[in-house]
């Protein structure tokens, strides 16, 4: 008998579905959103500010909750699942590990911009060495041909990471793109590849699927698509998906269904869909955690979001380069200011 294909899902809502809550994250939604999660049972859980570990700050935006605070409350819900954490080398410091480890944190997912593999080395490095089940995060995938991707992945593996993921963090790709890179890694690494979705283009779905298809072993995604920009592959929609295609996640659909719809919609501030700024995020190749703070700027200067992203991506900006939000939108507001427009 043919053995059923295994997918790792991780479910990001406690983390990059912060953003689309400006990291306000209240003490029960945490409590409750990690309960229907262990209750559905992904692989993983990851839970931190919406940047990573040490991310509650003026640059990123203040967290409700700090990072201790949100992984505690998690951690005394989650029984049957695994709690992950994110840092980005910079953000967050190699303390930030320990701190997480102590509070009962299993896997540290360590991201950098998809050219600067090199700068993960002591914190994953010292995340396999506490004990921590060590993912790589290759950051605005969609900047880098193939080969770099390998390069770049290449390196995380020699650093110890057990998955080496392809991040879609602008919701830039199409199809076609996402198996070439899923598959220059799965040929190229002796560890596993993951695949992380956003969905400014509409493609968080069927992205996912590509990536299998390419060979990616290990998924992520957010309830109710929660997530920067237009959100994330549904977790409960990849689960139900995936189950179609005869793939075992060891997931319990209904519960994360459940978890869906009656925990997570109630807590959303807005719906997660595609609207005219969030599908320019994804023209533009811009990180999707930009959104809201370009929002804010388009309040305060009365400009259109989609000028302020295309020109961000025409600058090529990259994840903690968020200021250049301000000053796009000054210099436009001075333009117009100065052409009468």
């Amino acid at each position: 008998m043919e053995t059923k294909r295994k997918i790792r899902l991780v479910d990001s809502t406690l983390r990059d579905g912060s953003h689309s809550v400006a990291h306000q994250y209240k003490e029960e939604e945490v409590r409750s959103i990690a309960r229907a999660l262990n209750h559905a049972r992904p692989y993983a859980v990851e839970v931190s500010h919406g940047d990573g570990l040490g991310g509650s700050s003026i640059q990123y935006g203040y967290g409700k909750l700090s990072d201790r605070e949100a992984i505690r409350l998690a951690k005394g819900e989650l029984k049957d699942t695994k709690l992950a954490v994110l840092l980005l080398p910079g953000v967050g410091v190699k303390e930030d590990l320990w701190m997480a480890r102590e509070e009962g944190a299993e896997i540290a997912r360590i991201a950098t911009h998809a050219t600067e593999a090199d700068i993960s080395a002591q914190h994953m490095r010292l995340a396999a060495d506490i004990g921590l089940e060590v993912m790589g995060f290759l950051m605005l995938s969609h900047m880098v041909d193939p080969d770099m991707l390998v390069r770049q992945a290449l390196v995380m593996e020699s650093y110890g990471a057990s998955v080496v993921y392809v991040v879609d963090s602008a919701g830039a790709m199409l199809a076609d793109e996402v198996r070439s890179k899923v598959d220059a890694l799965r040929s190229s690494l002796q560890v596993e590849v993951g695949f992380h979705a956003h969905n400014n283009l509409g493609m968080a779905i069927g992205n996912s699927l590509a990536a299998i298809e390419a060979g990616a072993s290990v998924l992520d995604g957010s309830l109710a698509g929660m997530g920067a920009g237009a959100g994330n592959a549904a977790t409960e929609v990849l689960a139900v998906v995936l189950d179609k295609l005869g793939i075992d996640t060891g997931v319990n659909v209904y519960a994360m269904m459940d978890a869906a719809e009656d925990t997570v919609r109630p807590v959303m501030h807005r719906p997660q869909i595609i609207d005219k700024a969030s599908l320019s995020l994804g023209y533009a190749g811009v990180y999707s955690s930009f959104l809201l703070h370009t929002l804010r700027q388009v309040k305060k200067f009365g400009l259109d979001p989609r000028d302020i992203l295309i020109e961000l991506g025409k600058r090529k900006v990259v994840g903690g380069q968020e200021d250049m939000i301000v000053d796009v939108a000054m210099e436009m507001r001075r333009r117009s200011t100065q052409t009468g427009r």
